[in-house]
């Protein structure tokens, strides 16, 4: 069983928040890999003695090469309160992306009408309307530049299917590592330079407002893209 203790950037009596790895899987799917579900309920279930059944839910989900906060209800009463926030888009969700070209602009809102395609597990953002489309926003800004990649901002609106890659790649903005959209090569760790960096909600609980904050996996790009944040 793993560790969680250092991956835990939010905690309370109803929710706790985890610093996703690139390639771990949020619910069970059909390659029956071991989940965060899984591992997070071991790991409450051995650090407070539990003798029973955890409870525990994901409120939402990010794509398995994505890393950064996962948010998990600990009861029926933080699961449905959260669902309800999340729906009624009373959570902001802030990403990092690194793409590999300047943007067009320095903060720019993208609306598209998203398809899925499960058999390719890929979706397609169009400029137009259609009945079988779904809407998708966001606004990204330009943070900076490590000289080879730009690091941009994203504020998701709506959370479809693969809806950052899809978007960005349809405004010519390739994530770093993301062969499926776009990129020209993939990343050593079969991981994507999409990061899920912050929360915000008021605690549906405590109304207590509520800042959740992960930091990027270690490394030379990810390290360069803190620096640049930070200054």
């Amino acid at each position: 069983m793993q560790n969680l203790k250092d991956r835990v950037v939010y905690e309370d009596n109803h929710l706790i928040a985890i610093n996703k790895l690139c390639g771990e899987i949020v619910q069970g799917d059909k390659t029956g890999d071991e989940s965060m579900l899984e591992t997070i309920r071991n790991f409450i279930k051995a650090r407070d003695g539990k003798p029973g059944n955890v409870f525990l839910e994901a409120v939402h989900r990010i794509d398995r090469p994505v890393s950064g906060v996962v948010l998990f209800a600990k009861t029926s009463k933080g699961l449905s309160r959260m669902n309800k926030l999340f729906q009624e888009g009373e959570v902001q969700k802030l990403y990092w992306a690194v793409v590999d070209k300047i943007p067009p602009q320095n903060i720019e809102t993208l609306k598209h009408y998203m398809v899925r395609n499960p058999k390719k597990n890929k979706s397609y953002a169009f400029t137009e309307s259609k009945p079988n489309r779904k809407e998708a926003r966001l606004t990204y800004k330009l943070v900076g530049s490590t000289g080879r990649y730009y690091l941009l901002e994203v504020e998701l609106y709506t959370g479809r299917h693969h809806q950052i890659r899809a978007q960005l790649a349809k405004a010519g903005l390739s994530i770093r590592g993301d062969l499926k959209y776009g990129a020209p090569r993939s990343n050593p760790d079969g991981g994507i330079n999409l990061h899920a960096r912050t929360l915000q909600f008021t605690h549906p609980i405590t109304s207590e407002k509520i800042t959740i904050i992960a930091q990027p996996p270690s490394d030379n790009l990810w390290n360069a893209c803190c620096n640049i944040a930070s200054s």
